[in-house]
């Protein structure tokens, strides 16, 4: 809805339809990815094989393979279990908050965590979505920052205070866990955000009751101004034309005024000699 334009019931209710089936359908998009996590899981288990080797090897060649499968393999199922809730909240809100940047942050955020991971990380395979979770937190924080809508600020708030915590984890804390991929998810999230912080046009803002007011109102005045206003001139119809003179006619002009000679004034006539009687 744009400024100004009137309020329309339908289309509020056909908003909130759209707006309810996109949520939806990020959080399906976002349960299907952690489906697919537990089920990496489930057959690393049953097998009873690590899967360890499919991790980010720093400087090595052959462990750039885990720039791709890193993310889908974990360590345990607490390490598992701590990544599933980041990942379907964040998911969620970036799909449904910023579906069409957040389609393009996603594989670059998988991509450079990766990469940033197999250049700066220790000698040791880093495996885990934690990467892709850090990220997912600072695109959405960041676009809350650059963009200052109401959506992406209130976005940004609740992904701020639910897991503003990874601002501390992207440090060295705790041995066993990869803060290189903590950082570089991080990195990328930013950068992601800053390129495509104008992808997705802004929401319409939602109009309060008293607006929705002044706005009938508004209309109502224009609707009964309309039906006094007088028609432009171009729309009258013209009731007379001019003739154009016949051929060969000839056009009388009126004859021009002739000038009137200059009244006496009153001071010519003081100005006169008295006429001298005798007696």
């Amino acid at each position: 809805m744009q400024p100004g334009e009137p309020f329309d019931p339908a289309l509020d209710h056909h908003t909130r339809l759209r707006d309810s089936a996109a949520f939806w359908r990020a959080l399906l998009l976002t349960s299907g990815f952690a489906g697919l996590l537990w089920w990496i899981k489930l057959v690393e288990w049953m097998v009873g094989r690590s899967l360890h080797a499919f991790g980010v090897t720093p400087r090595d060649p052959v462990g750039l393979i885990g720039v791709l499968t890193a993310p889908l393999i974990h360590g345990s199922w607490q390490h598992l279990v701590s990544n599933t809730l980041p990942i379907l909240v964040l998911g969620t809100l970036a799909l449904y908050a910023h579906p069409l940047a957040s389609r393009r942050a996603l594989p670059l955020i998988w991509i450079l965590s990766g990469l940033g991971t197999w250049l700066i990380g220790r000698d040791s395979a880093h495996i885990g979505a934690s990467g892709l979770g850090h990220g997912l937190m600072f695109f959405l924080f960041t676009l809350g920052v650059l963009r200052w809508e109401p959506r992406s600020i209130a976005v940004a708030m609740v992904t701020f205070l639910l897991y503003g915590g990874m601002l501390v984890t992207v440090l060295p804390r705790e041995a066993g866990v990869s803060w290189e991929y903590h950082l570089a998810g991080a990195v990328a999230g930013t950068l992601a955000a800053i390129i495509w912080r104008k992808r997705d046009p802004h929401p319409p803002r939602k109009k309060y009751s008293w607006e929705i007011e002044e706005e009938l109102a508004r209309a109502a005045a224009e609707e009964r101004a309309l039906q006094f206003e007088l028609p432009r001139p171009d729309h009258v119809p013209v009731l007379w034309v001019r003739p154009t003179p016949e051929e060969g006619a000839r056009i009388l002009g009126f004859p021009a005024a002739r000038a009137r000679p200059p009244e006496t004034t009153a001071a010519a006539i003081d100005e006169e000699p008295p006429t001298q009687t005798r007696h």
